[in-house]
């Protein structure tokens, strides 16, 4: 029986996201605060160091409109602190991307949810380019159910390609997916031939669909986020959303 795509369960292998905040109100900073529990039962404390850091935190809304990489800091006894402000009523999803010393990679997910007036927004459409700060990002290449392949984001500003891209998290991009309706995730890092311009992606969808994909790179000292609505075609009966690159 084929495993549960990552992000969709709160537990997994023995491990289990445990969040410790409970109370969110609608524009208003929080304190946010969680653990991930071991097959002790106990928090966790030791980490391995993936991409420069113990532990990637995303948030997204449940209609894929906000999306947040933050990096929580460790406040001592396993639990983890990062501030989170989520600006509209509604449903989110949380997840924790990361692999404890001598255990597997793992991305467990929790949903959070804040009181008040709710009104869910229509995915985006399918579109190749986006606009985000002043940058141009193009997106070239196909999600395809059941098979890698590779997406090449091109970014340019005024015109003019962007040859400068800095290092962010120990690479030139990072790209989240995820899919739409149920929102397993995949999270991806470039391929050695990156392009001066570009970040390339090696990638596998589980299934046919409409998934949201977004792009963090950094420029002038600044990470920016650049969000695309793709769609997969095939379909596909394996793990789910593979990461191309074993041993992630």
């Amino acid at each position: 029986m084929a495993s549960a795509p990552p992000g969709l369960q709160i537990s997994q292998d023995g491990y289990t996201l445990v969040p410790l905040t409970t109370t969110l109100k609608r524009g208003k900073a929080t304190d946010f605060r969680f653990t991930v529990n071991g097959p002790d039962g106990a928090p966790v404390t030791r980490y391995q160091v993936k991409h420069e850091k113990k532990l990637h935190f995303i948030v997204v809304s449940r209609d894929l409109g906000d999306f947040w990489h933050l990096h929580p800091e460790e406040a001592g006894d396993g639990v983890w602190s990062v501030p989170l402000t989520l600006p509209d009523a509604g449903a989110y999803r949380m997840f924790a991307d990361f692999a404890p010393e001598g255990g597997p990679d793992l991305t467990l997910g929790a949903d959070l949810f804040v009181p008040g007036d709710y009104r869910p927004r229509p995915l985006p459409p399918v579109e190749r380019t986006a606009q985000v700060d002043g940058y141009t990002v193009t997106l070239a290449g196909d999600l395809t159910a059941g098979q890698v392949t590779k997406l090449v984001f091109t970014v340019s500003k005024d015109g003019t390609p962007v040859g400068d891209l800095e290092p962010y998290l120990g690479a030139k991009g990072h790209l989240v997916a995820i899919r739409a309706g149920d929102l397993a995730y995949l999270h991806v890092h470039p391929e050695e031939d990156t392009t001066a311009a570009g970040v390339t992606f090696a990638a596998s969808a589980p299934s046919g669909g409409d998934y949201r994909l977004f792009l963090d790179f950094k420029h002038g000292g600044t990470v920016h986020t650049a969000a695309f609505t793709v769609r997969s075609t095939g379909t596909a009966a394996g793990h789910g959303l593979e990461d191309a690159h074993p041993g992630h």
